[in-house]
């Protein structure tokens, strides 16, 4: 029996390592200059209706839906402006971020980067040993970065995922994902706000987490 549940708790844990890994870089990587080119042809010639029934914590009938918006985004092309602007009109700017990626815009009440769910997230780490995945000027609460923090935690210190999920990530990320995907002007990014909502809810009633959602600033 043992063996049985530590199979089980070993493959839930590679699923949600597949959902970060495989969407947290498309809110990290500009689709011109970035590093997810592979990532992104991968998507545009997806079998969708076959990817979204193996589509781990969605429903079927919301991955389908999602991950065909996903490729519609993707028809014209990784290099198509239209998408690489959008990307940069959601998370770069200079213009003003509908919807910035990270948590302590929503739960900080100066609405900052930095803020002090930010320092939270920082000093958890810290004392969980775990390494920051960027520089020390990139807040380590943007969306993309703390899904692929899911990720490495999933596969290399899963005793502490529910912390972190419960504690840092699902605190803020639903609120971020459903106005992204209202915010989009395109289907890529819409798909994948909404896919991504779908998966990390998938996880949280998978792991009959119960979350306390704090006030949100903005």
């Amino acid at each position: 029996m043992e063996d049985t549940v530590r199979a089980f708790e070993e493959g839930n844990a590679e699923a949600i390592a597949f959902v970060g890994e495989t969407l947290g870089p498309l809110f990290l990587q500009d689709p011109k200059t970035g590093d997810a080119g592979a990532a992104l042809r991968a998507l545009a010639d997806l079998e969708v209706a076959a990817a979204a029934a193996e589509w781990p914590f969605a429903e079927e009938a919301e991955a389908l839906s999602d991950l065909g918006l996903m490729k519609e985004g993707l028809a014209p092309g990784i290099d198509d402006e239209d998408l690489v602007w959008e990307y940069r009109r959601l998370f770069i700017g200079p213009g003003p971020k509908p919807m910035p990626p990270w948590g302590s815009v929503y739960l900080d009440r100066e609405c900052v980067v930095f803020g002090t769910s930010t320092l939270a997230l920082r000093a958890w780490m810290r004392e969980q040993g775990i390494e920051r995945l960027a520089d020390d000027k990139t807040p380590e609460d943007h969306l993309g970065l703390m899904l692929v923090l899911m990720a490495w935690i999933a596969r290399n210190r899963p005793e502490v995922l529910d912390d972190y999920l419960r504690l840092h990530l699902f605190t803020w990320s639903e609120h971020f994902l459903d106005g992204l995907a209202k915010a989009a002007q395109h289907p890529f990014y819409e798909g994948l706000a909404r896919l991504t909502n779908a998966s990390l809810e998938g996880i949280r009633k998978d792991r009959a987490l119960e979350v306390v959602y704090p006030r949100f600033y903005r």
